[in-house]
């Protein structure tokens, strides 16, 4: 690092605000790639009696710097409040997970108690909630209230590791008889939909103990929304529901009004933009007006609700004392409507809680009302078919037990056809695999030549193709894997440095003459291999080849960044 930048760097870090046990660096821009570049933070947190908060908001911290920062971190046993978002700006994805792992590594070591992880606003997609999986379901977060994870592109995967990691540390504290009892969980505009929203309402309905829900903008429909509701009805000490600009039409809205009967600490709903219309408005103003005495805001805005209803919802809060604000903006009222409106709270004297009615669609005509049943029992159709799409594997993958087709005219059930070795690599999923049976790693050995290498090769990548973290899948791709690679590095006549050069090209990691189209994903062969190279089959002359061009920069890798960091560093330790 040149003079100068120190200079500056030492500059910034004047102006590091202390105090409360907190140590800020928040908004000073600071570019920490390097052990070096990170001297002088490493040494004001060393330096710093009773660090119970950290903030690295603002700034840009690369995977060597993060692990020197996690080195101080390891003797700070008080730290309470990890304030970490935007702290990778201009980083490559594949850069955050480890930069996590290190950061969370060391909470973990120094046996932390956190109370509060704010990661808002970090990219890291699906692969960085890998970073800090392990951190969530570890002693360090058992004592978490606080989980910010706004705008991270989390995505449905993301969604579900999240999901899992809170049930695994809900159970884990559980037996240490101090359940988890987190109060604050936002994850706002992450493209969680309906598939990751329903995992998270499952550990939501574990948990029990959530006073605010921020989840606005993930894409979510009345799937999704529905068991959100049913998660929300057994944490009775909600406060904050912010569900905004997701889909709920009537469905969602009717089953979220049951669950805000059930709740009786309620003060904030935000349902703007989640298109409730009418009927849904109706249902929660019915909600509103059996209970929640303790409202301070509701906001329907923008939500196709025609006059009636909004007048409907109007006259639900008249008893509603705490009551602050009331938005209705942008939906369809008309100009008399609007007149209604404001006389009806003139009544009750609350006049002054109504927000701005300036977007105002105006009131819609007969043809447009029905227009709009006619869409939304289409919506509503389009996401059934989708639903019932994905519960038949989306007419490719098969059922893990036996699916019964039922015949149109006799309705006698057609067991699925049987699997074997050629139907599984021809065309090969998670569930072909399961259905070889206990001997599928003995068959699919057996019938293998491995003589060709070409063969082992492709083989094993039809293989490690259908990877999944979940048990049975796993196991039964490293059985399969092992019966395969054993037979292949235990033959006399098997070419180990064909097979790992061929093996290279197919992952697009090595170029060839030949035209030869690379594998899709390399997930399912890194996780693989990553268990591959730890057995006593795998030659470890090998292991140095496979790490140099791992470690070469690839956008197919890039965009594996958890499964290339967990092979670099099993290879790094051999």
């Amino acid at each position: 690092m040149a003079s100068e930048d120190i200079t500056k760097l030492a500059e910034s870090l004047a102006k590091t605000k202390v105090g409360g046990g907190q140590l800020s660096f928040k908004g000073q821009s600071l570019k920490l790639n390097t052990a070096e570049d990170a001297e002088e933070v490493i040494k004001q947190i060393e330096e710093f009696d009773g660090l119970e908060a950290l903030r690295l908001e603002g700034n840009t911290v690369g995977v060597e710097a993060a692990k020197v920062i996690a080195k101080a971190l390891e003797k700070k046993s008080e730290l309470k409040r990890c304030h970490w978002s935007d702290m990778f700006t201009g980083r490559l994805r594949s850069e955050i997970p480890p930069a996590l792992i290190s950061l969370g590594d060391a909470l973990i070591t120094a046996g932390a108690q956190l109370v509060e992880l704010d990661l808002s606003d970090n990219a890291f997609g699906p692969d960085g909630v890998r970073g800090f999986e392990a951190l969530l379901k570890s002693p360090a977060c058992y004592t978490l209230q606080e989980l910010k994870l706004n705008n991270c592109g989390m995505g449905i995967g993301g969604g579900k590791i999240l999901a899992a990691a809170l049930k695994e540390g809900h159970r884990k504290s559980s037996a240490q008889g101090k359940p988890l009892a987190l109060k604050i969980f936002v994850a706002g505009r992450n493209r969680l939909e309906n598939d990751g929203a329903t995992a998270l309402a499952e550990a939501f309905g574990i948990i029990g103990t959530l006073e605010e829900v921020h989840m606005p903008q993930n894409g979510i429909n009345h799937p999704g929304i529905t068991a959100l509701a049913q998660a929300f009805a057994i944490n009775p000490l909600l406060k904050v529901i912010n569900l905004n600009d997701n889909t709920f039409t009537e469905k969602g809205a009717v089953a979220m009004a049951e669950t805000l009967k059930a709740l009786r600490q309620i003060e904030v709903i935000n349902f703007g933009d989640c298109l409730v219309r009418s009927k849904g408005a109706v249902a929660i103003a019915d909600a509103v007006k059996e209970g929640l005495h303790k409202l301070k805001e509701l906001n329907l805005s923008f939500c196709e609700i025609k006059r009636d209803a909004a007048l409907t919802v109007a006259e639900a809060i008249e008893d509603k004392t705490e009551l602050e604000k009331l938005d209705l903006n942008g939906n369809c009222l008309g100009e008399e409507g609007c007149e209604q409106l404001q006389e009806i709270l003139e009544g009750f004297s609350m006049a002054t809680v109504l927000g701005s009615l300036s977007d105002d669609e105006g009131e819609e005509e007969e043809d447009d009302e029905e227009e709009e049943e006619e869409d939304e029992e289409e919506e509503e159709e389009e996401e059934e078919e989708q639903q019932q799409l994905k519960e038949r594997g989306q007419g490719e993958q098969e059922s893990l037990t036996p699916t019964k087709i039922i015949d149109s005219q006799d309705s006698t059930p057609v067991p699925s056809p049987p699997v074997d070795v050629a139907t599984f690599l021809a065309f090969p999923s998670p569930e072909k695999l399961l259905r070889l049976g206990p001997k599928c790693s003995l068959l699919i050995a057996q019938q293998t030549d491995t003589s060709d290498v070409e063969k082992v090769v492709t083989t094993l990548l039809r293989i490690s193709s259908v990877f999944k973290d979940e048990a049975p899948v796993k196991t039964a791709v490293h059985e399969t894997t092992d019966a395969l690679m054993r037979k292949a590095f235990t033959s006399a006549t098997f070419n180990s440095d064909a097979f790992i050069t061929s093996l290279l090209i197919h992952m697009g990691l090595l170029k060839s003459e030949e035209k030869i189209k690379a594998v899709p994903s390399l997930y399912g062969i890194l996780m693989t291999l990553n268990h591959m190279v730890q057995q006593d089959y795998f030659p470890k002359s090998l292991a140095p080849v496979l790490s140099a061009f791992v470690t070469k920069p690839n956008r197919a890798l890039d965009s594996c960044s958890f499964a290339r960091h967990m092979l670099l560093q099993t290879l790094h330790q051999l």
